[in-house]
């Protein structure tokens, strides 16, 4: 079994072709998205990467993500945060919400 990595926002644009490029490279991979149920189903059938649907701006929604693909793929080594969200303020000063 190969090393998991989980994409953010990887089942369109430049998340998509990072997850391919992993998947070449040996790793199981994982791709995350939020909206576009459509083109993470074709994204699937594709590539045959599995998909997971949370927020990422939500934390609890990010816990169980996390313990959903780590059950199913397992132990996620590497992370790429390409997920496009935007959050005005300093990272020290976020709050989980």
């Amino acid at each position: 079994m190969g090393r998991v990595a989980l994409v953010t926002g990887g089942t369109r644009g430049i998340g998509a072709a990072i997850c391919q490029a992993l998947k070449k490279a040996g790793y199981n991979v994982a791709a995350n998205y939020v909206g576009n149920d459509e083109a993470a189903k074709t994204f699937k059938k594709e590539t045959k990467i599995p998909v997971y649907k949370w927020d990422v701006g939500d934390y609890v929604a990010c816990e169980q993500g996390i313990i959903n693909v780590e059950n199913e793929v397992g132990p996620i080594e590497v992370l790429v945060n390409n997920a496009g969200i935007s959050r005005d303020a300093m990272l020290q000063k976020m709050t989980h919400e």
